[in-house]
């Protein structure tokens, strides 16, 4: 039940400015969620795919042999590369079978999460090839033109009683290397199940005020 984690990271960031190397409760960013991977006892090693050198180096410095630095190259690099380019990549350097790839900007994600869905994976793997990460949602949504698209206005259901809708929070993705290939190179396999992490603890910085809101719930990480 042994897996290697992908943690991707380019040097530039557009909607906030050096987000990895950003001050995070005293260290860079992705120190965070590096530090919850190797606390899982199903994380191997944590590897690292990189165009940049300083990130690069502060790895080796922090985590040591614990990490594996890969150098992104040039045709993978820049805003618009797919991130299933830069797996594919990263799988054809490396050997084992289950992986497990998520984000610098899930900081309070925990280890403990971490081992239940590596878990619940392996435990499934008869009837699904891979899973991801959700967040429960249960609200009434329109679409652009004020269409509801979940719940009947005329019924005006309470909230809780409507049917739940899951978003995909970018936490995590485990799969394998072959249901990555039958998949046409993509994370999320052909039999893929869902695994639902804590709202709080699922928050993904993609603004500058996500990267408020992580900071205040990481104060008050112990009760959430």
């Amino acid at each position: 039940m042994k897996l290697k984690a992908l943690l991707p990271m380019k040097g530039n960031s557009e909607r906030v400015p050096n987000k990895n190397m950003r001050d995070f409760d005293g260290a860079p960013l992705y120190h965070a969620i590096t530090k919850s991977l190797l606390a899982s006892k199903y994380i191997e090693c944590v590897v690292i795919n990189t165009d940049s050198e300083t990130i690069a180096k502060d790895a080796k410095e922090h985590f040591g042999d614990k990490v594996i630095i890969i150098d992104r190259p040039v045709e993978i690099q820049g805003d618009f590369v797919s991130m299933n380019d830069i797996i594919d990549y990263d799988l054809s350097k490396l050997d084992g079978d289950h992986f497990l790839q998520t984000h610098s900007t899930n900081p309070l994600l925990r280890g403990e999460t971490i081992d239940k869905a590596v878990e619940k994976y392996f435990e499934g793997l008869e009837s699904y090839d891979s899973i991801f990460g959700v967040t429960r949602v249960q609200t009434r949504f329109y679409d652009k033109n004020a269409n509801p698209i979940n719940h009947n206005p005329k019924e005006l259901l309470r909230t809780q009683d409507l049917e739940p809708m899951y978003e995909e929070n970018s936490n995590f993705y485990i799969f394998s290397k072959e249901s990555f290939k039958n998949a046409d190179n993509k994370r999320i396999g052909l039999k893929p199940q869902i695994f639902e992490v804590n709202k709080l603890e699922a928050v993904d910085i993609d603004e500058p005020e996500d990267f408020k809101l992580a900071e205040l719930l990481h104060i008050h990480k112990d009760n959430l």
